[in-house]
Parts: structure tokens; sequence; C-alpha cells
């Protein structure tokens, strides 16, 4: 969840490290912290908001190093402030840590190090294993890399970490386990981050650390990685995809409106490859190896959390109807918990944008022990869930910056689409015309979306409307009920109303208690086979003086009449309407952000990648 960035080499680090704090921001801004070696000297310069505040503090003080640490925090162990920001000093002040992560067993290793006479300054438990690793190298008498991983065989939990010690001038040690670290390589000098957007600026070239490794960095030769049990492993350099042109706002105020903004390309991408409606032709490189696990499966489950969690139940809809194999939609970190039922021939798919999701690695890894087989669908290359699944699929949507899923939806439903497709293609569950229509429906996806951006300015008058709402009701049913939990989890996260999505014929077993002349109720009334159902919800809102704001098919009369507002999308597809209706939802839902004076890409509480359980 926190940002981490190193740099050693023969530049000044503290721009470097700034500029890289700015583009991991999104991973957490409760605090943030740098820590610079020079001439000998260790200075820390941490302090409680954003990087920018961090900026303020160092303002006039000396920042020169040539090898430095820096941290953006999203807070788990101690409250958001000074102390307890990272990095974070040993006992002697001699060496100094950052960490993303949880060091599960921290209390009682705490309390060890306070009988040894060990002084705490924060409540944090990152400050726990950089004075475990000092009194391990000074007690055993040991190096500072074995001292290391000495320690981390004592930990319980996750950890990125990055250390920096007076006594090792030029060389930063880094490790880690279910919390993603990536290393730069560029001429005479080393990166280390969170993820590669702030190292595709310096370097293509990177090592994406696997699980329980230590990298040694040195100023001047080669890397060298160890696993904590002390075998020597070989770096495994592979080349950046992703351009620094893609992680820059391109004009727009925020990133989340340029994500929006970015769905018809990004569809299109998910697509590219694996579509060909000219040839009748869908097909997926990445599991093509496990097609006969798809065609023996007595059961689909789908792992995931958040908007991921909402793809997969659109995933369930699609892959239910299409293949006719079940599927159950399961939380991850409720999977891993429950003891549940799993069956060697069961397929999981795990869905996750960033590929780092701790529970869903943690729920990956339970299915695997049972014998599943593993589908990953993530956006990060070479992210922890790509590398833990027995196959998969890249939604090749480009890297989202906003906190708020956006493009991330869309690209894996794209990518559950044409896998349900596939799949049934195979199985013969659908008939072949059937089949070669979808498959010209969904080439045309990407200019529907393009049609339903256009309608930008009337969701922004409707959004004026309503930004003062304190409550809101979403509405779908069939396809279109996942889409209205996301519509709803949109608003919720970035502009702070309370909002709950529901099948809409669910309202009148309970929500429709709460509908007066002040609830706003956004409706997806598509046609479809529940149009009719849903338009005697509608009724049933506007019976109450409900406010009916609904997404309708293009030239619909007969929910015009009703509603006090509606948004027009393009005839689809039953089965593809997810696609085309999420879109007005996230512009309602960044209008009314942008009207309250919302933080929009950097929603309180809330961090991009949840690498914490």
């Amino acid at each position: 969840m926190c940002g981490i960035v190193a740099y050693i080499g023969k530049k000044e680090a503290y721009p470097i490290l700034i500029k890289g704090l700015h583009r991991l921001e999104y991973r957490g801004y409760d605090s943030a912290g740098v820590a610079l070696l020079n001439e000998g000297k260790l200075t820390v310069y941490k302090c409680k908001g954003k990087v920018s505040e961090l900026e303020k503090f160092t303002e006039g003080k000396s920042k020169a190093g040539t090898i430095a640490i820096g941290h953006t925090r999203w807070a788990t162990h101690g409250v958001p402030n000074d102390v307890n920001a990272h990095p974070h000093y040993s006992e002697s002040k001699n060496m100094v840590i950052i960490h993303n992560g949880i060091i599960e067993n921290y209390a009682s290793i705490k309390a060890q190090l306070v009988k040894s006479g060990h002084t705490f300054l924060s409540d944090t438990d990152t400050e726990v294993l950089i004075h475990l690793i000092e009194n391990i190298q000074l007690v055993e008498n040991v190096k500072l890399g074995d001292a290391v991983r000495l320690a981390l065989n004592q930990v319980i939990g996750a950890y990125a970490i990055a250390i920096m010690s007076k006594t090792n001038p030029d060389e930063l040690i880094v490790a880690k386990k279910g919390s993603p670290l990536v290393i730069g390589i560029g001429v005479d000098e080393y990166f280390v981050a969170s993820d590669a957007t702030p190292i595709v600026e310096y370097t293509k070239n990177v090592v994406y650390l696997e699980d329980e490794e230590i990298a040694f960095i040195p100023r001047k030769g080669e890397l060298k990685i160890k696993t904590i049990k002390n075998r020597q492993k070989t770096p495994y350099i592979q080349e950046l995809e992703i351009q620094l042109e893609a992680i820059e706002k391109g004009g727009f105020p925020h990133f989340m409106l340029k994500e929006i903004y970015e769905q018809p390309r990004s569809i299109k991408d998910s697509m590219r490859g694996r579509l060909s409606a000219s040839k009748g032709a869908v097909k997926l490189g990445g599991i093509a190896e496990y097609e006969q696990k798809f065609l023996n499966a007595k059961r689909i489950i789908f792992i995931a959390c958040g908007t991921s969690w909402h793809a997969g139940l659109v995933g369930e809809y699609l892959f239910e109807d299409l293949t006719r194999i079940p599927v159950e939609v399961e939380y991850a970190s409720e999977f891993r918990y429950r003891n549940p039922i799993i069956y060697e021939d069961d397929v999981v798919i795990a869905i996750s944008q960033s590929g780092e999701t701790a529970d869903t690695l943690a729920a990956i890894e339970l299915a695997k022990s049972k014998g599943a087989t593993i589908i990953g669908i993530c956006n990060v290359v070479g992210s922890s869930i790509a590398r833990a699944t027995h196959a998969g699929s890249y939604t090749h949507a480009g890297p989202e910056i906003g906190v708020a899923s956006t493009k991330a939806f869309t690209a894996q439903v794209t990518v559950l689409t044409l896998m349900a497709l596939h799949i049934a293609n195979l199985k013969g569950t659908i008939p072949s015309s059937r089949f070669q229509q979808l498959v010209s429906e969904i080439e045309a996806i990407p200019e529907k979306v393009e049609k339903v951006l256009a309608t930008n300015d009337q969701i922004k008058y409707i959004a004026g409307i309503y930004k003062n709402a304190t409550n809101a009701l979403y509405l779908g049913r069939g396809f279109t009920f996942p889409v209205a939990l996301e519509g709803a989890l949109k608003l919720k996260e970035i502009s702070y109303i309370h909002a709950e999505g529901y099948p809409a014929a669910e309202m009148k077993h309970g929500p429709i208690a709460l509908i007066d002349e002040e609830m706003p109720v956004f409706v997806i009334a598509t046609k479809g086979a529940s149009y009719e159902k849903v338009v005697s919800n509608i009724q049933e809102v506007k019976a109450r003086k409900g406010k009916i704001i609904a997404i309708v098919t293009e030239g619909d009369e007969q929910v015009k009449e009703m509603a006090d507002y509606t948004i027009e999308i393009p005839e689809t597809d039953e089965i593809l309407v997810p696609l085309v209706s999420a879109i007005p939802l996230q512009l309602l839902s960044y209008h009314i952000a942008v009207m309250r004076g919302c933080n929009i890409d950097q929603p309180r509480n809330l961090a991009k990648s949840v690498t914490v359980e």
C-alpha cells in the first residue's frame, strides 16, 4: 500500500526520489519521507501529509547525496503523523529503513528488544524490523546483509524493504515478500521502486524481485540476489513495456478523467490480437495450454477484491450464459479464511488490476495447494499474480494511476467476455451464428464508448443537480446488476456520498424504505430480457417520490417519460451492456466529486494497490 523509491549512483538522489514519490503517491499519501547519505552523514526528512508537504519541509535544507531512499505512506500500524512516517532509524541511528507491508509478529519482537534496552520512537512495525536487524548484526557479529537475511527469517508477514547504512555507504539492500519491488538497472546507477512508474524515465531494464529474495545493490559493480535461505540467484532482466507519456496527465485535470477517456483505446488494446470479426475468431494465447481444463471444469471460481470483484460478477453472468459452466464469485479476503471446498477440476480465475493484491495472492496459493488450475487476469506485466498463476491474460489497459478504477474495470470485462466466448465456442454451447454475432458486436464496443463519452456535458449537468445528495441507490438487473454495484462504489470512493447498489427487484425487500423526494436513484434500464421488470421497478420508485436518473438505450421513450433525467447509450447486445453502461456512471461520480471539492485521484483513506491484508 505504501510507495518505495530508492537510488544509488552518480546523480544527486533527492530530485529523483521526489519525482518518484509523486508518481507513487497513489499508493499512499498519509505521510512521506526521505533519507540521504552523504559523506558519512545520514539525514532523514519526513512529515505528515502529501509529498508536496515534504518538499516544503525540505526547502532550504541540505539535500546532497547520491544514495537515498524515499517513502510515501498508507498507514497500517500507527496513526499518520511525523513520527510514524518513514524512514525509520535503528537504535544507533546508523541505519534507516523504509517498508511496505505488515510485520505480524512485531509486538513479540518489540517486547524482547525493549528488554534488551532498545527505545522506540514510533508506533510502527517497521521501526521494530530495523532495530531487530541492527541487534542481530551486533549480537551475531555479522555483516549487514547477513543480519538482514537472519532477521527476515524471524519475521512473519509481508514486506518490501530498502535499507541504507552509514557503515555500508556504497550499497543499498532491498528485499521483498508479498509486496512488490522492482529494480531498474541504468549505466553505473540503480533505481528501486514499488512499481515501474518512477523508473521508466531512466531505464527500460528491470529486475522484479521474487518473494523471499534479497538484492544487494552496489554503487559500482553488478547486482547480486540471494534468498533468505542464503541461496544465490541469477538476476532475470526484463524490458519495461510502459511509456513515459502513459503515466502523465496529458492535459487532463485528473488522471481519473484521462483514464475514463482512454477507454475506447484500452478496450481495443484488450482485444488486440485476440479478436477478428472478419475471420469470426477469438483466440487467447495465454490460456491455450489450459483450454482442456476449462472444457473439463465442473466449476469456475472467480476470486477478486473491490472493482475486480464486480468484474468477476459480470464474468459469472458471461460464463454461465455462454459456457454453461457453474460459477462462483468470491471475495478473496473471505475465500482464503473460510476453509473453502476446492476440487482439482476447478478452474480458479484471479482478477486484479495491479497483480499485487495481498488477499488475492493468498487465495491463489490456497487454491493451488488444493490442485486447482489458476488463471490470472491482471494489468501489470511481471506482477506477483502473473507469476503465481498457471496461465492467464493481461488486460493491456496501460498504467492506471487514479485510485478509483475505471479503464481497468472495462478491460477486465473485455477479457472475460473474450474468454467466455472462446470457451463457449470450443464447447459448442452457443450456436455458430450467435458466436459470430457477438464477435462483431464486441468489436464495435470502442466506437460505442466514444459516443457515450460525447454525452459528457449532459452528464456534468446532471451531476450538478445531485452533487449535494447524502445517499444514493443504484439499480440494475441481470448483466447490469454488477454495473450498479460498481457505479455505487465509484460514488462512495471519490465523492464520499453513501451509495448502495442493488438488483432492482430486491429494492422492495428493504431499500425502498429509504426512498423519498431527496433520494437520487440511478437505474440502468437498457433494452433486454428484464426491461419490462425494470420499468416496473422505476414506477415503484416514482410512486414514493424518488428521483430517477436512468441509463437507457438510444431512442427509448417509455423510460424517458418516467425518469427525471435520462442518459442514452447506443443499442448494445445485452451481455455487452456492462462495457457501455459503466461509462456514464464513472463520469457522474467524477463530476460530482469535482463539484464537491474532493481529491479525485487520491481519495481519503484509499490506496491503489492493496498489498496488505
